[in-house]
């Protein structure tokens, strides 16, 4: 772990304390009820705090520092390198290009028969029918399960089947099953895209066969896999398999880092004429007694060799160019700011997790950090809101902003407190 100076601002509570005397208790009266008086004359109802929006995906990762070491040659047509402990976009060519994502398309349908897992809408031992058109979804690519039409599976093994095999029929047996019908199920993506605020993602199917309009980017993959290595990290289990058995016959991962890098555990490869050869890879590399997950998107490759060696590449480069330094614990305060019209007159910012960034290789000592904050900030706070964050720098370069958190609820004052800090605020 790299020792360095944390230069971080901290806002002590400045509210004083009060002691009203009997005429100062009636003039607030007065303010009051000339306050109530306007309300009401205007009919304003009390302002609600408005629902968050989806992230946009390019706000989910930090973009690269003018700053960043500059990245291998990539034989591809896009790419990008996510450190995903830090949130740091450490690489990227053309990572906002809309191009035909093939089989990258069931790290979505993966993602949501993992939700139906543990909602309990799916049981891994239950048996799915395979339909005529799950047959024929096998039938079409070269990825698939051997299933037979009319026949079943369970879901375990048709999930080890997209997983590992990238099997088609697997996973539009998986589709039917949950939702009914592929075209439902085609919907829940595209709903679960617009939550995750993908811009440029737009699903046809669910197992990534070339469709019109069937599209995403490096960028929006690179969050997807981050979602799912994020929310159900069991399924790392099933892609980290260099092999698995499904109706009977036994195949290899189509993914040929497994072979090679015993820190690659996931996560899915592509292929059609149109994408051309296209691989999402993680892997948790251990280095100095801090362990980092990077996750490489590479799209466009000419050959599966080609996007193994690149990926491969990406990869390592992003381990060994780089320093992962940890600024803060988990829940551990950054700063303490002054909240106006609340129950509490200060709250603790941080994040729930630790916060760690990445820089380049032996420049963590020169890391300097300073917090910047809403003001005025105003209760009600939501633990988990985002209030400020936290600006990093190397020496005199800026490299990256992190968002901090609320790390308790504030509820907002009484009327007389909300009252009070209005005019202490007008005042101000």
């Amino acid at each position: 772990m790299l020792a360095l100076r944390r230069l971080v601002s901290r806002c002590p509570d400045t509210c004083p304390a009060v002691h009203p005397d009997r005429h100062a208790v009636a003039w607030r009266r007065r303010v009051l009820l000339a306050s109530l008086a306007v309300t009401l004359a205007s009919g304003q109802a009390p302002v609600a705090l408005a629902a968050a929006p989806a992230a946009d995906a390019r706000s989910v990762f930090a973009e690269p520092a003018t700053a960043m070491p500059s990245p291998p040659e990539v034989a591809a047509r896009a790419f990008i390198l996510q450190d995903l402990a830090s949130r740091q976009t450490l690489a990227a060519r053309q990572a906002d290009q809309p191009l035909e994502p093939a089989s990258l398309t069931k790290l979505m349908t993966t993602w949501l028969v993992c939700e139906a897992l543990r909602d309990g809408k799916l049981r891994a031992d239950q048996t799915l029918p395979v339909s005529e058109r799950a047959w024929k979804a096998g039938m079409a690519g070269a990825s698939r399960a051997f299933l037979k039409a009319g026949g079943s599976a369970r879901v375990d093994d048709l999930l080890r089947g997209m997983v590992v095999h990238n099997a088609n029929d697997a996973t539009v047996a998986l589709a039917e099953g949950l939702a009914g019908s592929v075209e439902a199920f085609v919907e829940r993506m595209n709903r679960q895209a617009e939550v995750f605020g993908l811009q440029a993602t737009r699903f046809r199917n669910p197992e990534g066969l070339s469709a019109s309009g069937h599209r995403s980017t490096a960028r929006e993959l690179s969050l997807i896999a981050a979602r799912l290595v994020t929310d159900f990290p069991e399924v790392l289990k099933i892609s980290s398999l260099q092999q698995a058995t499904v109706a009977g016959v036994s195949q290899p991962s189509r993914n040929l880092l497994l072979m090679r890098d015993p820190t690659v555990d996931g996560l899915q490869t592509g292929y059609t004429e149109a994408a051309g050869y296209g691989m999402v890879a993680t892997a948790r590399r251990s280095l100095g007694g801090v362990e980092r997950r990077l996750i490489a998107v590479t799209l466009g490759a000419a050959s599966p060799e080609a996007r193994a060696a690149e990926t491969q590449k990406l990869l390592n480069w992003g381990y060994s160019a780089f320093d992962m330094v940890r600024l803060f614990d988990a829940g551990q305060p950054v700063a303490t700011a002054q909240v106006w019209k609340g129950q509490a007159s200060t709250v603790r910012l941080g994040r729930p997790a630790p916060i760690v960034v990445v820089v380049p290789r032996g420049q963590g000592g020169q890391l300097q950090t300073s917090v910047v904050r809403q003001e005025p900030l105003m209760a009600p706070l939501r633990q988990g809101q985002t209030v400020g964050r936290l600006r990093v720098a190397i020496g005199p370069q800026h490299w990256q902003d992190v968002p901090l958190l609320a790390l308790e609820d504030v509820p907002p004052a009484g009327w007389f407190g909300r009252l009070w800090d209005a005019v202490r605020l007008g005042v101000k």
